[in-house]
């Protein structure tokens, strides 16, 4: 994540902590941390709300010590009920670096639908990533559709 670099004292991290409560007034974007025994183990956030077509993101990281234990299958399954009651979204988005099986693992199993590729959609360490484009929809075609799939 790019902005993790631009944080190098404390008063960073407090421009940055700022921002997220700025951001969650606006309902720009609700930014979480994962606890695991009370301990932070990662953040879920869900950013660019979009009033027009009912829509968000869904961002996730994960401490590595922590990856491969199905956590956060379990909070994207948590987050939908939120997402879709309390803030009206019908769909949730969620990109996937191409070459990153675990996340588009986690998307297939969180009951997302595949609906494209962004080509070098994402900048990292000074190479562009191709992004799987994941869809998960409350409605579509006007029919309810379940919210999560637990596996």
């Amino acid at each position: 994540m790019p902005w993790v670099k631009k944080i190098k004292n404390v008063e960073d991290e407090k421009k940055t902590l700022n921002k997220i409560i700025e951001h969650f007034g606006t309902r720009y974007s609700l930014n979480t941390i994962i606890l695991l025994q009370n301990q932070p183990a990662g953040s879920i956030n869900f950013n660019n709300f979009q009033d027009s077509n009912k829509s968000t993101e869904i961002v996730y990281r994960l401490a590595t010590k922590f990856v491969g234990k199905g956590i956060v299958h379990r909070v994207i399954s948590s987050m939908y009920n939120l997402d879709f009651n309390d803030y009206e979204v019908n769909k949730i988005v969620l990109l996937a670096a191409v070459e990153n099986q675990k996340s588009n693992l986690t998307a297939q199993r969180a009951g997302f639908h595949l609906d494209g590729v962004l080509r070098a959609d994402e900048l990292l360490q000074n190479v562009f990533h191709d992004e799987n484009t994941y869809i998960h929809y409350l409605k579509m075609n006007g029919t309810q559709r379940n919210k999560f799939r637990i596996y």
